[in-house]
């Protein structure tokens, strides 16, 4: 993988990743990886992550089932930070929304709107609160 050379790690050894909706342009989250995660992404076709909470490393789904199958992985010019398309199965979001952006600000700035459906309960995809 020579392209991680091109690659501009933070102390901690993390770049964060931008996960887009192939099909739709939709942005539908971002997570941190480190080398490991995005090389077992790069290997397997299914994203993969550090979660900096639970210092662990994490595959989109393994607990949930809404994976991620990847199409794509950029960067952008700085080496800075990852793009990847993906076509989504299921909610991106562990509270069961299909991107983690579903709440936007208006009445500037005096209130928030969710601005999509939930597909599914926290309960429902993983059977126990988030």
């Amino acid at each position: 993988m020579d392209f991680v050379e091109n690659l501009k790690f933070n102390n901690d050894e993390l770049i964060p990743a931008i996960i887009q909706d192939a099909s739709t342009g939709r942005v539908l989250m971002m997570a941190w990886m480190n080398v490991s995660a995005l090389e077992k992404t790069v290997q397997t076709g299914k994203t993969h992550f550090w979660s900096r909470s639970r210092q662990k490393f994490w595959m989109k789904g393994e607990s949930s089932g809404n994976t991620q199958s990847v199409k794509d992985i950029a960067y952008d010019c700085d080496g800075d930070t990852l793009l990847i398309q993906v076509e989504q199965e299921g909610a991106a979001c562990h509270e069961g929304y299909r991107s983690c952006f579903f709440t936007s600000i208006s009445d500037e700035g005096r209130s928030v709107q969710v601005t999509e459906p939930m597909l599914k309960s926290p309960e429902e995809i993983y059977g126990k609160g988030t």
